[in-house]
């Protein structure tokens, strides 16, 4: 992810607090390959002027905080949240006290959980220690239940979408600079220049129907649970093209639960909540609906207090 240097920094005790930027899961990715804690706001939650880009927007990108706590990040958000007139996508109204009744728990609470959203290969390891981690929420008074949730994979429209505005915005580094894009820019690119308007107003389209989804979905429910990736941390330049004994797309196939909330608008974190054989962290999904950051830190800072994660380190050479 594009925060991956601040996941890193925070894992690593370099720093306490970061920001990261999430277009399509570039917080809660590294704060799950890194084992730390992130959250992406609803979209506008946290204003974006002067990094809205130009001349065209990636619709789906939000900035959030970074932390190794829950309350930490609650405070960061806090300063980062709130209107700001010149970001046309801003939310008009004050957030709310994201620091009030953090620990209130979540007695009472109706949570659903989900392995793969009906669509989506997982890894065997991560779909065990997430599921077990999802069930801690019944010790804590809450519900889990397991609904059907069926998304049709939302990927190629988020895809045309993302694509098309990379291009307006960085097309002409296909003239001049092709050969130093990295293969994820250049493919971003190449693609954004072969879409037609046609194209893009049927992603547009696949977004509405998304949301209206999943809206209709947290109408039973508090929170859905997911894993936040599809794999433990894998070496650099070697994305899974397998992953749960079926074939994927290595340049996506490994993060299929974060992007589709960033078309949804949603919220959502991710949390520590255990490791792989190998010692690699893996994460778990906390979403929301738009406008529940509050609801989600709560739940989050419940995991928390229930299993630890801030003492945990890497050996840093």
């Amino acid at each position: 992810g594009s925060s991956g240097g601040a996941a890193a920094a925070l894992v690593a005790g370099m720093s306490t607090l970061a920001t990261g930027s999430d277009g399509g899961g570039s917080i809660r990715i590294p704060a799950s390959f890194s084992g730390v804690f992130g959250i992406k706001p609803s979209q506008g939650r946290v204003p974006r002027y002067g990094g809205y880009g130009r001349p065209a927007a990636n619709q789906f990108s939000q900035s959030g905080p970074m932390s190794r706590t829950v309350r930490d990040a609650a405070l960061l958000l806090q300063v980062l949240a709130g209107p700001d007139s010149r970001d046309p996508t801003s939310m008009r109204e004050q957030p709310p006290d994201f620091m009030a009744d953090l620990d209130a728990g979540v007695r009472g609470w109706r949570l659903a959980w989900s392995a793969d959203l009906g669509y989506a290969p997982v890894d065997p390891e991560v779909v065990r220690i997430t599921g077990e981690a999802a069930r801690l929420f019944e010790t804590l008074g809450a519900t889990v239940e397991e609904p059907t949730l069926a998304i049709e994979d939302p990927f190629p429209a988020f895809w045309d979408i993302f694509a098309t505005a990379a291009y307006t915005s960085y097309g002409h580094l296909l003239d001049d600079h092709r050969d130093s894009l990295t293969d994820y820019g250049l493919r971003s690119l190449e693609h954004g220049a072969y879409l037609s308007g046609a194209d893009l107003n049927r992603a547009q389209l696949r977004v509405d129907q998304l949301r209206r989804q999943m809206e209709d979905f947290f109408d039973g429910c508090d929170l859905l649970l997911t894993p936040t990736m599809a794999v433990p941390a894998f070496p650099i330049e070697q994305r899974p093209s397998v992953i749960g004994g079926r074939e994927v797309e290595p340049f996506w196939g490994y993060l299929p639960f974060t992007f589709p909330i960033n078309m949804t608008g949603q919220t959502a974190a991710s949390v520590p909540c255990g490791f792989s054989a190998e010692g690699m962290p893996i994460g778990l999904h906390i979403i929301g609906p738009r406008g529940a950051e509050a609801r989600v830190l709560k739940a989050s800072a419940a995991f928390e207090q229930a299993r630890p994660w801030s003492d945990k380190r890497p050996p840093v050479s």
